[in-house]
């Protein structure tokens, strides 16, 4: 649509037409949508304007300039009647330049022949870019790094229950670690540990898939202690379970249970042996490859029925109540052990240890005393094992007699002892292919034999040692750290026990 002005006839498009000097206009506004500066018109509806009502409503008579349009050139979102109503050369009802400015501001310009419909679909906002996950490995190498360090269970544990609450993915990373090392003392905590890894539960199983070790506690002198019903039926449920921790304790006579008496009068309560019933669900259960066994109470029959449920061992830690060599007792130990450990507080006798080591002499490696046995013993040990053990430990080698026999152990790696008080003769007797050395030191220890023995013996790898009191204080100190630097080996100094120990293997 062209709008001129004056005595010029207008042309449309390019067709000039017949001038004019008044045209006369009447259209209802409101009935085609467009904005009108008389409010109190009325609106009729467009069906209404077609079929002429247009005629009805109130008309104004205005002087405006010259209007030309031709059908054609309408956009095609004004309705044709609006065409043929202008076309009528009927008077407009409002000011001209009031219609244009009303009528185009919501038309596009210049009108288009064809209808160009607008996109208007809503366009999201780009969402911020999401942060990976950490990957599951990244968790669990931090988590495990952090359990390491931890002091003692407790610590781990509380540990591992704190990780299991940070995100869903932590939450069965943490608790399949958190289950991998468990603890039953009573009837409530096998309840609550049941539950736990409940088989009919993807959640429980993969919480008992996930134990590996188990401690357990047989506590006869507790009202609620745990049954042996019970420690078997916990075994059961968990089939990957490599460890198995027992301490069983007696039951004291009723008045005679006093608090701080002596381990040795602990040793003389009694308690009963493991039942059939005990016995056959232990042995449909997981097989065991290292089993602790801590005897302390009378019983003798207890370590040779466990010995007899696992033919499975490889790693075997005993304590407590040392065995006796039974009359009536089983067959040979059918298993090839590879490591042993002996934490008794009288030496056991040669014929248990003969029974037990009998099927070992091609396999065992690592031979361990919590406390030195008798020479008799440790001469037996030496004799059949010596010529293929690889690492050794001994709270101290009191006397030279003990010295005298290390050199018969010509495969030795490893020899570890507690006590600052070994006679410095004993480290000039050590075999020459040795490449870890622990040993006690206080303010008395001769450390000259050990200084010239890491200078001579370049095999050697690591020295450990556990400080005693005024241990830190040596004089030869400093020369052992430089005798260690000059040599490339490493030396770890050590103060606390409890860790120094679990360093040991097992």
């Amino acid at each position: 649509m062209l709008v001129t002005q004056g005595s010029r006839a207008p042309r449309v498009y390019g067709r000039s037409l017949p001038s004019r000097t008044e045209e006369e206009v009447t259209v209802g506004i409101h009935g085609f949508g467009l904005e009108s500066d008389s409010s109190k018109l009325d609106a009729p509806r467009l069906g209404d304007m077609e079929g002429g009502a247009v005629g009805a409503l109130p008309e104004r008579r205005v002087c405006a300039s010259y209007i030309t349009t031709t059908a054609g050139c309408w956009p095609p979102a004004v309705s044709p009647s609006l065409a043929q109503l202008v076309r009528s050369r009927r008077v407009f009802r409002m000011p001209l330049f009031d219609f244009l400015s009303s009528l185009f501001a919501t038309r596009a310009w210049p009108p288009s022949p064809t209808h160009c419909p607008e996109d208007t679909t809503p366009t999201q906002a780009p969402t911020p870019t999401a942060v990976p996950p950490i990957p599951l490995e990244l968790v669990l190498t931090v988590i495990e790094t952090a359990c390491a360090d931890a002091d003692s269970d407790e610590d781990r544990n509380r540990l591992l229950s704190t990780c299991s609450l940070v995100c869903k993915a932590w939450s069965t990373a943490s608790q399949r670690l958190l289950f991998s090392s468990i603890t039953l003392r009573s009837q409530s905590s096998f309840q609550l540990f049941m539950n736990a890894v409940d088989r009919t539960t993807d959640h429980g199983r993969t919480l008992g898939d996930a134990v590996k070790r188990m401690r357990v506690v047989l506590d006869h002198n507790q009202p609620f202690s745990l049954h042996h019903h019970s420690f078997a039926l916990a075994v059961t449920v968990c089939p990957n379970i490599q460890e198995l921790d027992i301490a069983l304790y007696g039951c004291a006579e009723p008045g005679k249970d006093v608090v701080g008496v002596p381990d040795v009068s602990r040793l003389r309560r009694s308690a009963p042996s493991f039942d059939e019933q005990t016995i056959s669900l232990l042995k449909s259960g997981p097989s065991i490859k290292t089993l602790h066994f801590s005897n302390w109470s009378e019983n003798q029959q207890s370590i040779f029925q466990l010995l007899d449920i696992w033919p499975s061992l490889q790693t075997l830690s005993i304590g407590g109540t040392a065995p006796q060599h039974l009359q009536d007792s089983p067959p040979p130990f059918p298993c090839a052990l590879e490591a042993v450990r002996f934490n008794f507080q009288s030496t056991p006798s040669a014929d248990f240890m003969k029974w037990l080591l009998h099927n070992s002499a091609g396999s065992l490696r690592s031979l361990h005393f919590d406390r030195d046995p008798c020479i008799e013993v440790f001469e037996y040990l030496v004799n059949a094992f010596g010529s293929q053990l690889q690492s050794m430990s001994f709270p101290g080698f009191a006397s030279l007699e003990y010295a005298s026999l290390i050199p018969r152990c010509t495969r030795l790696r490893e020899l570890r002892t507690e006590t600052p008080s070994c006679p410095s003769a004993f480290y000039k007797h050590l075999p020459g292919n040795l490449d870890r050395l622990v040993f006690g030191l206080d303010h008395e220890t001769s450390l000259h034999s050990i200084i010239d023995f890491v200078k001579t013996h370049d095999m050697l790898k690591n020295v450990e040692v556990l400080l005693w009191e005024g241990g830190l204080n040596h004089s030869l100190l400093p020369p052992l750290k430089m005798a260690c630097a000059l040599q490339g080996t490493e030396l770890t100094i050590s103060h606390d026990l409890q860790r120094f120990r679990a360093t040991t293997m097992m």
